[in-house]
């Protein structure tokens, strides 16, 4: 604030006095002013992070966007720095409205919830949970299928697909039980809901 001040003033008065006025040193207003005639070291990165965002319609956040730069600019960039700079813009990710529940089926079963945030198992394969995920390649996107047993945290069963789809959640649930040894009463637990084995 100070040296802004000073460059205000410049023409008006000595600039001795203003830095004595100020209580600041010559060398210090100099570094300021240096910095202040570079150019935006952000300036491209504000132009890339603007497409991105509008070509995504206002729904990429902020990771999107540091994946998308990695992806397609071959940028490594930290995503609070982008963070940052959509700040800078006065943009953020607006929040899409939730797809209704696709039916992959004419029969969709739901299950009640059992779990009911009981996020903890005494013995191994009591409770396990699954969800799928996301990663962004440059191949495009590769789902990840897993399920976690809740007693210890260890992923009892994995799958990769390029589709999501129910196949790719069967087959993790064939592989999980191929490698444990399962007694009645497991619970699995989905976003989708419950099934006991």
């Amino acid at each position: 604030m100070k040296y802004r001040i000073i460059a205000l003033f410049t023409d008006k008065y000595p600039l001795k006095d203003l830095c004595q006025v100020l209580g600041v040193s010559y060398s210090g207003y100099y570094k300021w002013k240096r910095r202040r005639d570079l150019p935006d070291k952000d300036e491209t990165l504000l132009e890339l992070i603007s497409v991105i965002y509008g070509a995504s319609k206002g729904s990429a956040g902020y990771r999107q966007i540091t994946c998308q730069l990695k992806i397609k600019h071959g940028l490594r960039i930290n995503p609070k720095k982008v963070l940052r700079i959509m700040r800078k813009l006065g943009i953020q990710s607006v929040a899409r409205r939730r797809r209704p529940y696709t039916k992959f089926s004419d029969v969709v079963h739901r299950y009640g919830n059992l779990l009911d945030r009981e996020f903890y198992a005494d013995r191994p394969n009591k409770k396990w949970v699954t969800d799928i995920t996301y990663i962004h390649t440059r191949q495009g996107v590769l789902y990840l299928s897993a399920i976690k047993d809740l007693h210890d945290g260890f992923i009892v069963g994995h799958r990769t697909g390029t589709e999501h789809n129910i196949r790719l959640v069967t087959d993790t649930v064939r592989d999980a039980l191929k490698r444990e040894k399962v007694a009645g009463g497991l619970q699995l637990h989905s976003d989708q809901g419950f099934a006991i084995l």
